[in-house]
């Protein structure tokens, strides 16, 4: 597997000393912003909250998975892909961005096992497109949206970000070369970055009128409620002889809204000076497959049929990490990530757009 060149000194690295409170309120960048994958899931909870906040912000998508429907009507909508320098450069020069905002990805763990020349070519070869344009369009700051999948199997838990980088699927491969992009750019050319390993992201706006729509859909919590509206007959717990509490596969969830507060205040730490950062993005708890299901029950009043099925071959019996970091560096505190929270706000959303945003 592939590994991103590691920055200088100290791993990981921490914010100047004086930095930001945690739990503080959020800070807000200064813009112009380009947003990339911006009509996506986590994408567009961080425009909604740029917008909210008056930052100018433009968004570049290519609709493969995005939507429209996902964005403030205000906020310009430019369709391109990364594939496409050509097109790259035309959207930089329009928006002018002083920093950019990198979600755009293919992101399914099994697509990546069958397609990973797609996944390389689009992960890695789309970000090297992006950067190279950055370059020429002065950007200055760069947050990518980046995995715990990067990490592979966890040699121990809670994962902290000195754990060893060693991906098991073509798709952490591809994020973790990602991420060596951006290191190389750092030192080449002196582009201040963040990578953000995210774990499992859940939730909805707390609005309730936006949400996950995936199409199709493989994420735990979307799959529970959508047998509580009867969409699917039951949901599957792939194994239930895991070293965990009850069996079942633990995972950290972080709620969309908190990761979106996680860009921003990483975003503003690259404003302020500091060159590189490097953060898991999770609470410190994990929950059960049979947990979100008994807590989807309670908030949803569906029974929610659950049933065990085999193990997946490569499927790690815990993904936690240890939120310290982030809380340090970042001044990061998750406000909306209880496991309650998640569904309540996730139920609202798939209660009321039962269709998603009914786009195809």
């Amino acid at each position: 597997m592939g590994s991103a060149p590691q920055p200088s000194g100290s791993s990981p690295e921490t914010s100047p000393s004086g930095g930001l409170q945690t739990g503080g309120p959020t800070p807000v960048p200064a813009g112009p912003l380009l947003v990339t994958g911006g009509a996506g899931f986590v994408g567009s909870h961080a425009v909604r909250v740029l917008h909210r906040a008056g930052v100018p912000v433009a968004v570049l998508d290519n609709l493969s998975e995005g939507h429209r429907h996902a964005l403030p009507r205000e906020v310009p909508l430019f369709v391109g892909d990364l594939l496409d320098p050509e097109r790259l450069d035309e959207v930089l020069e329009t928006v002018r961005p002083r920093s950019i905002l990198h979600f755009a990805a293919l992101c399914y763990v099994g697509d990546s096992v069958k397609e990973p020349e797609r996944y390389h070519r689009v992960n890695v070869g789309g970000t090297r497109n992006l950067v190279e344009a950055a370059r020429k369009a002065g950007v200055q700051e760069f947050v990518f949206s980046s995995t715990c999948a990067t990490y592979g199997v966890p040699e121990a838990l809670p994962l902290a970000e000195d754990h060893p980088q060693r991906p098991i699927s073509p798709y952490g491969e591809t994020k973790l070369l990602a991420e060596g992009v951006l290191h190389e750019a750092a030192a080449e050319w002196g582009l201040r970055i963040a990578c953000l390993r995210y774990f499992n992201a859940a939730g909805a706006d707390p609005s309730g009128a936006h949400g996950e729509d995936h199409r199709p859909e493989t994420h735990l919590i979307p799959l529970v409620l959508q047998v509580a509206l009867g969409q699917r007959e039951r949901i599957l717990m792939f194994g239930d002889d895991h070293p965990t509490r009850d069996g079942t596969c633990e995972r950290d969830y972080v709620h969309v809204e908190d990761l979106a507060d996680a860009h921003l205040r990483a975003l503003h730490l690259l404003q302020g000076g500091v060159g590189r950062i490097a953060c898991n993005l999770g609470t410190g708890t994990g929950h059960t497959v049979r947990e979100v299901v008994e807590t989807a029950r309670l908030v949803t009043g569906h029974a929610i049929p659950a049933e065990a099925a085999p193990r997946r071959e490569g499927d790690p019996a815990g993904l936690v990490t240890d939120g310290r970091h982030a809380r340090a560096t970042l001044g990061w505190e998750p406000r909306r990530s209880s496991l309650e929270q998640i569904l309540g706000d996730a139920w609202a959303w798939h209660s009321s757009r039962p269709d998603g945003y009914g786009e195809g």
